[in-house]
């Protein structure tokens, strides 16, 4: 799963830099930021943070979307509300087959820049939040779908995507370990070279999900316990919330991330 991300104005803008275009980031700093709940030191996908994504469309030049995909068939704002909140995600093993996300996955594929990803840790009855990052503290990239949706009452447009999410690699399996869960899970986080292969709109894709999935294509990941993101506690989207927090009842489990 991955229902909570921290996404800098920086790492939102990684792929619009690599043109070098001056007039393209100033447009959209000016015409584009503005409509975003950038800067998100922590937000939760329960909350449909509007961010910066790269279509396929235009992959570098990014678009406005709103995190919780709606598939283009919802054919009312009753449900649409219904949906929102079940499709933050999509499993990569079937995206191909799920009505909500099929018709994305073969023609409009996105990438969402992030700083990191929260995941909660249960133990002992407890949870406890890590923040996960890039071991370099680059931006993460995320392999996402997206889609654009009519609203029938007012001939809008709202456009909006799901976080692809695989299974979890070592590290996450220590983390992610929630009981109600069959295995542990992530996002389907793009090395550079995979991004370009993520945003291909060819149709024999679903034969190239495989290469994506190999081992040898992990991104180097580094994480450590925050503060927590729910209840009395939380205290919201501020910068400190991604500061490391140590629990001295965790250092009897030996994670050893």
């Amino acid at each position: 799963m991955c229902y909570d991300i921290k996404a800098s104005l920086e790492a939102q803008l990684k792929r619009a830099k690599r043109n070098q275009d001056l007039k393209a980031i100033e447009e959209i700093l000016e015409k584009l930021v503005p409509l975003t709940d950038l800067p998100l030191h922590h937000a939760s996908g329960f909350s449909h943070p509007e961010v910066l994504i790269y279509t396929n469309e235009d992959p570098f030049y990014p678009i406005v979307a709103t995190w919780g995909l709606i598939p283009h068939w919802v054919k009312s704002v009753e449900q649409q509300k219904k949906i929102w909140n079940n499709t933050l995600n999509a499993r990569v093993e079937t995206i191909f087959e799920k009505p909500a996300f099929k018709d994305a996955a073969t023609e409009k594929r996105c990438i969402l820049y992030v700083d990191g990803f929260y995941e909660h840790h249960h133990y002992k009855n407890q949870v406890y939040p890590f923040f996960i990052q890039r071991k370099n503290k680059e931006p993460l990239a995320l392999a996402a779908l997206w889609s654009e949706w009519i609203n029938p009452d007012d001939g809008g447009t709202i456009t909006s995507f799901s976080i692809v999410t695989t299974k979890g690699n070592t590290m996450m399996s220590k983390i992610h370990n929630n009981p109600k869960l069959n295995e542990p899970r992530m996002p389907l986080m793009l090395s550079d070279a995979m991004e370009e292969q993520w945003l291909t709109s060819s149709r024999d894709f679903e034969n190239k999900i495989k290469e994506l999935l190999s081992d040898d294509t992990d991104v180097v990941l580094n994480a450590y316990t925050v503060g927590k993101l729910r209840g009395k506690n939380y205290i919201g989207n501020v910068v400190s919330v991604s500061d490391e927090v140590v629990y001295k009842e965790l250092e009897a489990e030996e994670l050893n991330l």
